[in-house]
Formats: C-alpha cells, structure tokens, sequence
C-alpha cells in the first residue's frame, strides 16, 4: 500500500502559478498510476489530471487541459501538479490518490483513504 501526503498550495492572483507535490511513501508507488483530485466549497470532489506508472501517459480533466501538467519522478516518489493560467474558479483543497491504473483514478477509484490534502486559493 502507498500512502501519500500533498503541498504546496497557497495563494496566487488570477493568471499565476503554483507546483503541488505528492510525496509517497510505499513500496508500490513505482508500480502505481498517481492522480490529482480538487473539492471547491459545497462541491464534489472531481478528477483532475493522472498519470502512470512510468509517467508516459497522462490524462487531464477538460477545464484543466493545456493549464495544468502532471508529472512524476520514481527516484523522489513523488508526483507533481504544475498549474499555470491559475483562475478563479480553480480554487479548492487538492489531494492526490494511487490506484492499479489511469482508467481507475478517472472513475475516482483508489486506494486508501484520503489525506489532508492542500489548499489553492486564486484571487481576482
């Protein structure tokens, strides 16, 4: 079992940029595909961007394609979540999951439980 823990949120104008890190600890996390998730106030939790095991294929919610890049490095066990164009409505705690594969993470399964995740706070 992986267990993974995020940051660096913050807070950021409208057009800015933030990298989130989701550091893992497990044996399995070289072996897993690793997603990003976010939850707005009064909203669900929705998928937002994932990548496999090798970083060779990702995949991005629409409202955050061309924006936002998911990547990865095994060495560090560690995911990152670079979000440029940062808009308003881009606000919300974000968390990160592991699951066998990409296709799992976009029906929002995964493994474990959820952790604390990592505010983003976009102003106008």
């Amino acid at each position: 079992q992986v267990e993974l823990v995020e940051s660096g949120g913050g807070l950021v104008q409208a057009g800015g940029s933030l990298r989130l890190s989701c550091a893992a600890s497990g044996r399995t996390f070289a072996t897993n595909a690793i997603g990003w998730f976010r939850q707005a106030p009064g909203k669900e939790r929705e998928f937002v961007a994932a990548v496999n095991w090798s970083g060779g294929t990702t995949f991005y919610a629409y409202f955050v394609e061309g924006r936002f890049t998911i990547s990865r490095d095994n060495a560090k066990n560690t995911v990152y979540l670079q979000m440029n164009s940062l808009k308003p409505e881009d606000t919300a705690v974000y968390y990160c999951a592991a699951a066998n594969g990409i296709a799992e993470l976009r029906l929002n399964k995964h493994f474990g439980s959820w952790g604390q995740g990592t505010q983003v706070t976009v102003s106008s």
